[in-house]
């Protein structure tokens, strides 16, 4: 069994200001992509500049963080917001949704597309690579600040999470740094590299996601106020993914074998 680290949930203090860990880690998903945007959008089959690049990041901001509270308050507990309205707009309290953030982000992709004359599988290929890393960092936030842990486990990498009873848990989160983050950048970052058909980066990464997010939820413990919602095992994440794979590979079999 591994030891959870005992973190201090404050990275750094500057006078009064105490900038936290789980705050940061959202600074640097958005700072990377931020970057690595700019850097793609030197690549001469790309439509965007670095200065068009710096306005869909704010653009961005916006889709994730209206985009994933909405998600969370309809996909994960939405008879609890409904008895209590105002806690809605308390998002310090936590209660994100990737799926709802990824709404938002497919909405403003739309949005600033049409503002600057590009379709929206170009623009959703040129923004799919950029993601991987802030997953990476969200999901790393999530283990220092010791939630959405895994389900109970006896394997030797098990871990006993403060707040989670005395049976050690999988790190879920540290498998879905691993696998939404790390690897799914490599993947779609090696993909994009070169031109390919419209809309199969995008694809590819809504089919890795899906893919990656869907097994790990098989180690991650289900929401609590849901437990598994569909033939006695699935849980919501693995019903949101759902979705997401069958449009990914469905678009990647469109544009390799039935449109030739």
């Amino acid at each position: 069994m591994l030891e959870y680290p005992q973190f201090d949930p404050v990275m750094i203090h500057i006078g009064p200001l105490a900038l936290r860990w789980y705050g940061m880690m959202y600074v640097f998903g958005i700072l990377s992509g931020w970057l690595l945007g700019r850097y793609r959008a030197k690549k001469p089959w790309n439509k965007l500049t670095p200065a068009l690049v710096d306005d869909f990041v704010t653009w961005a901001i916006l889709g994730v963080v209206l985009g994933g509270r909405i998600g969370y308050v309809l996909f994960y507990n939405l008879a609890h917001y409904i008895e209590q309205p105002l806690k809605v707009f308390a998002i310090w309290e936590g209660g994100m949704s990737f799926h709802g953030g990824l709404i938002g982000v497919l909405l403003v992709i739309w949005l600033f597309g049409r503002a600057n004359n590009m379709s929206f599988p170009e623009m959703g290929d040129f923004v799919s690579p950029l993601i991987p890393p802030g997953l990476f960092f969200g999901r790393i936030g999530n283990f220092i600040n010791g939630e959405l842990w895994g389900r109970y486990t006896d394997h030797p990498f098990g871990m006993i999470f403060p707040g989670a009873g005395t049976m050690p848990r999988h790190p879920s989160q540290l498998y879905e740094a691993a696998l939404e983050g790390a690897v799914l950048f490599v993947l779609v970052w090696w993909y994009s590299a070169k031109p390919r058909p419209a809309g199969c980066v995008g694809a590819l990464f809504l089919l890795g996601y899906g893919l990656f997010r869907f097994a790990v939820e098989f180690a991650r413990q289900p929401d609590a106020q849901l437990g598994f919602v569909a033939l006695s095992w699935m849980t919501m994440g693995q019903i949101l993914c759902i979705p997401m794979i069958l449009f990914g590979a469905s678009w990647l079999l469109y544009a390799y074998i039935l449109k030739k």
